[in-house]
């Protein structure tokens, strides 16, 4: 389906603050679009250090139409915009989560937005009813912020009768969310602001296809893309049988789990980095090596692999050995803290939980995800109706039935969006981008993303232009408080690298 432009649809409800007009040109009044209607609201947060930043919120939906002006999809999107700034200067960031399926409802109320869900400084939630708090680590000092709910997220949902199936598959997504984007420069006037795209999970999998497409269709260079935890190439991170790479990229997590529940010897349990360096190395040259064999590995090297990879993942020497060295990572859930009756979490490897029983081969749910659902999902509704006066009948659609997800672009093959983030790199070699990850983290593991890029062949100069940080907590690690707080360093300090103020 090709996609020629946007109009903004009509909010349901308007609420007695909503505005209707043009922006003018001096850009004073906080208006929508001429002849458009749209949810706007103003606030205020306290940022770090105690400086009060205001700000105006617009919340609706954008029409998106094919090539003969039908009306296609409603995509839902929350705007938010510094107050008296330069829009030629001021940076926009266009952000989305993964899934896919999944809204953006993680990093807008978890880490970027204006306001954040209260959870205790581990990330545990508290509990319920759950609170809306001041978020003092927003990005709104360094970047105005457009968050965006691909078709059947959130509120966003195909038209009457439109097939929803059109959206969902990876180049259907790419080209509807590059859509948005370019019609949105145009509705709110912002070609000539610096742009870029956050995404996470899959996220960052349609940020890195975003990055290509971009370019080559609608020659919109983007100043930078912060990837956070990210997926990268699919043939790294997908455990399957006759699949062995991603065993080997998933050791260093294992250990970095192990560390956290202290089922390491005592002379690795002294220090995560240098522990995690021994591991990286031992999965590489060793164990790598080892599964590359396959049944050519003779019994005294399999002894010898299975004892060393028991050693970096507190794994008893048996059950390794009985898994034939393939300890999957659905199993290690299950596993590592089997005698304490409990099973850790897949998003976040800090977070454990009981199952049915202790005899059984998977943990019964991630309870790492438990955590946050509720407490995401109810404040999210809750912030929408309340904070940003926008109603709307239907629920906020956390996770939207996206399935099966259309991959017939890499049919056969693994897709790997690495090298569409290579190729745009290199046309335009001003982009920087920030990779972050999260050492617990076993939905997109810290290892496969160093691989990932390492796999990338960028030229030398090009490789400057990579930023990859590493935090002490999972797969959404801006719930962890110390997590958040250096994460917001190494997001400010990138926006001012890529915007060259420093």
């Amino acid at each position: 389906m090709k996609f020629i432009f946007f109009t903004f649809l009509t909010v349901f409800y308007l609420p007695s603050s909503a505005q209707k007009g043009s922006l003018s040109p001096d850009n004073k009044n906080e208006l929508t679009p001429s002849g458009i209607i749209a949810t706007i609201t103003k606030n205020s947060v306290i940022i770090t250090g105690g400086k009060k930043l205001d700000y105006t919120a617009f919340t609706g939906y954008l029409n998106l139409q094919n090539d003969t002006g039908k009306l296609v999809a409603k995509v839902f999107f929350t705007y938010y915009k510094k107050d008296a700034e330069d829009v030629a200067k001021r940076p926009l960031c266009f952000t989305f989560n993964g899934g896919p399926g999944s809204s953006s409802v993680w990093l807008h109320m978890g880490g970027l937005g204006p306001k954040r869900v209260y959870l205790q400084d581990d990330g545990t939630a508290p509990p319920p009813p759950y609170q809306i708090i001041n978020n003092e680590y927003t990005w709104l000092d360094k970047t105005d912020l457009v968050f965006i709910d691909p078709v059947s997220t959130g509120f966003s949902l195909p038209a009457t009768g439109e097939n929803a199936k059109q959206f969902h598959g990876f180049v259907e997504d790419v080209q509807s969310v590059a859509a948005f984007i370019r019609s949105f420069l145009s509705k709110y006037q912002r070609w000539s602001s610096p742009k870029y795209l956050a995404g996470e999970s899959y996220g960052t999998t349609r940020a890195a296809g975003l990055s290509k497409y971009l370019t080559d269709n609608y020659r919109i260079y983007i100043n930078g893309i912060l990837l956070v935890s990210p997926v990268l190439n699919f043939g790294t991170n997908d455990i399957a049988v006759g699949n062995d790479l991603p065993f080997v990229l998933y050791v260093p997590s294992y250990t970095a789990a192990a560390w956290y529940h202290k089922k390491l010897v005592p002379a690795l349990q002294a220090d995560l980095h240098k522990t995690l360096q021994e591991s990286e190395a031992f999965a590489m040259n060793e164990y790598a090596p080892a599964l590359l064999k396959g049944e050519w590995l003779n019994d005294a090297e399999k002894d010898k692999v299975a004892e060393k990879l028991s050693y970096y993942t507190g794994i008893s020497k048996t059950f390794i050995m009985q898994a034939n060295l393939r300890v999957s990572d659905a199993r290690f859930y299950k596993e590592l803290r089997r005698k304490d009756g409990l099973s850790i979490g897949r998003l976040d490897s800090r977070f454990t939980g009981h199952n049915f029983d202790d005899a059984g081969e998977v943990a019964d749910f991630d309870p790492s995800f438990t955590n946050i659902d509720g407490p995401f999902t109810s404040t999210v509704n809750d912030y929408f109706e309340r904070e940003l006066n926008f109603k709307e009948e239907r629920a906020y659609n956390i996770f939207g039935s996206v399935y099966p997800w259309n991959y017939n672009n890499v049919q056969n093959q693994y897709l790997n969006v690495a090298e569409s983030l290579r190729d745009a790199m290199t046309k335009n070699t001003n982009l920087k981008v920030y990779i972050g990850s999260g050492y617990y983290d076993f939905a997109t593991p810290y290892f496969t993303a160093n691989y990932d890029v390492a796999h990338m062949f960028l030229q030398p100069e090009l490789r400057k232009n990579l930023r990859h940080c590493y935090y002490e907590s999972g797969h959404m690690y801006y719930i962890n408080k110390p997590s958040m707080i250096q994460f917001k360093k190494d997001i400010d300090s990138f926006f001012d690298w890529s915007n060259n103020l420093k």
